[in-house]
């Protein structure tokens, strides 16, 4: 085949990477240089299933920023963003331009959020074919007349092959996920997880979008006919995406927005789902995108022979993954813009099975759990992590925050007040005991409660106040059996209940006292009740 020179970079304009750089192939073209160089494997019905090898989930301790003087003051520095010297960046890329000289790399121009006015022009460099299909997914895709004027604002070079050096290069191990804010550019190398660009890409957005006036956040965000968005914050694996592809409603995205002056955005332009035990019945739209060409399958497993899928397979891994652009969801929204938000949810999945299944907050202390960001981190998601096992996550994405959590907490208050937005926390994880003994939410009964909440349904329900937790509890919602609602209840052993709903509050006072001196009174005392 012949390249046109719209698909080819020089050397001089891709920032000299490469011998050859492929930019902008369709989706077809790269599915047979994936197949030609043994990438992965085209299942049954259409989808590319491709593996990542020991990295099926990020590696939050390899990630680093460059410590630079324009970004350095801004930066919350600690256990979740590390530091890393120029120095040391200079001398890896320097080595991985050298081991790239040889070689042909891919590259997609993409753009990064849908407001015109907060829009970044991204350029994602790839070693892998499969890689430029999931970048191509995964972002917003310029028009021919944009690329025909295309300048990237920044990059990602993504080169799994390379190691990096922790001797000479200060980074911890072989992988690093390296962001450097003044060159808006980033390194990833060592992990063939195609996540790891998806999550640098929302951290260079969550570090500019407060200047901007732009609260960024880890949520996904649907709209109903009424023309009523709805904000759902949540870590993977609490629901965003099952709850926000509601056949219902239209879908404006599900990982990653902003929340400006005049409404809503998304980041991007696909959606990168859980397929672990995907359900046709419960999950069908998410569902058929398993069947669809152009979709790339992480770690799912099939059978070799009629390479028809075993979503229920956790051979590889449990954290097993599907991207896909935004358009295979039939009712998504191509705008990716919506106006101001109706009802803020807040997802946990609670692994010791004690918070209310929905529950209102007071704008406080929707800020108390914004600020917690509790839930249970899930089987696979980051390596190392085997069963659920609750972690506090500050904003519901604390490894994504490059700036301190008070200043995505107060940009939130602000909204909420300003547009006063009812908010309510969802506990999509266990009910009748904890993780081990209980059981999962049930699906059904979840999408009941969230339909009743944001229609307006819950409005005029009593409630009753959570004697640990302080919330208010509605006693009744359509379709669900009231008992459901009361955790306690579903409970055999209640006073094991009552040990747990103490032990799981105290873990809120203790993760709390880190953020205590940067909000107000108010918001301190919202949490539970320790006695």
């Amino acid at each position: 085949m012949t390249t046109t020179r719209s698909q080819m970079l020089t050397p001089a304009s891709s920032a000299d990477l490469g011998r050859r750089v492929r930019a902008n192939l369709s989706v077809a073209e790269l599915y047979e240089d994936a197949i030609r160089a043994g990438e992965g494997v085209i299942a049954a019905a259409g989808p590319l299933v491709v593996r990542t090898g020991k990295h099926t989930g990020r590696s939050p301790q390899d990630k680093f920023f460059v410590k630079e003087p324009t970004s350095a003051g801004k930066i919350w520095w600690g256990e979740v963003n590390r530091p890393i010297s120029e120095e040391n960046y200079d001398r890896l890329r320097a080595r991985l331009v050298e081991y790239l000289a040889g070689r042909d790399l891919y590259a997609q121009d993409c753009f990064i959020g849908a407001h015109p006015d907060h829009r970044r022009s991204l350029r994602v460099y790839t070693e892998t074919a499969w890689a430029s299909i999931f970048a191509r997914n995964l972002f917003r895709r310029p028009s021919a007349a944009d690329l025909a004027t295309f300048q990237p604002n920044f990059t990602i070079i993504n080169v799994p092959s390379f190691k990096a050096d922790p001797a000479t290069e200060g980074t911890r191990t072989q992988t690093a996920i390296l962001v450097h804010l003044k060159r808006m550019e980033i390194i990833i190398v060592g992990t063939e997880y195609a996540g790891e660009i998806k999550k640098s890409a929302f951290t260079v957005m969550n570090y500019l979008m407060p200047d901007e006036g732009v609260l960024p956040m880890h949520s996904s965000v649907n709209v109903g006919r009424a023309g009523d968005p709805v904000v759902f914050f949540g870590l993977s694996g609490t629901g965003k995406t099952t709850l926000s592809a509601d056949p219902e409603r239209s879908l404006i995205g599900d990982d990653e927005h902003g929340w400006g002056g005049d409404g809503l955005f998304n980041f991007e332009g696909g959606c990168y789902a859980k397929t672990i035990r995907l359900s046709p019945m419960y999950e069908p739209d998410i569902f058929q995108t398993t069947k669809r060409f152009g979709t790339i399958l992480e770690n799912v497993d099939l059978d070799p022979k009629t390479r028809e899928l075993d979503l229920d397979s956790d051979r590889f891994t449990e954290n097993t993954r599907g991207a896909y652009p935004l358009e295979f969801i039939g009712n998504a929204d191509p705008t990716g813009l919506a106006g101001q938000p109706r009802n803020v949810i807040l997802l946990t999945a609670d692994a010791f099975g004690v918070l209310p299944p929905i529950s209102r907050l007071t704008h406080d202390q929707a800020a108390y759990h914004f600020i917690s960001g509790y839930t249970a981190k899930l089987a696979g998601t980051e390596i190392g992590v085997k069963e659920p096992k609750a972690t506090f996550s500050t904003c519901f994405g604390a490894p994504f925050m490059p700036r301190h959590p008070g200043e995505y907490a107060a940009m939130l208050i602000e909204r909420l007040a300003r547009w006063d937005v009812p908010v309510w926390l969802v506990n999509t994880g266990w009910t009748g005991g904890p993780y081990g003994t209980g059981e999962r939410m049930n699906i059904d009964h979840t999408r009941s409660m969230v339909r009743a909440a944001i229609s307006g349904d819950l409005d005029d329900v009593p409630t009753t106040t959570d004697p640990i937790f302080g919330v208010e509890v509605p006693t009744s919602c359509p379709d669900v059996p009231a008992e459901f609602l009361q955790p306690r209840s579903t409970w055999q052993d209640q006073a094991a209940y009552d040990v747990q709903a103490r032990t799981l509050a105290r873990m809120f006072a203790e993760n709390f006292d880190a953020f205590a001196d940067g909000v107000p009174s108010s918001v301190r005392e919202a949490g539970p009740r320790v006695d």
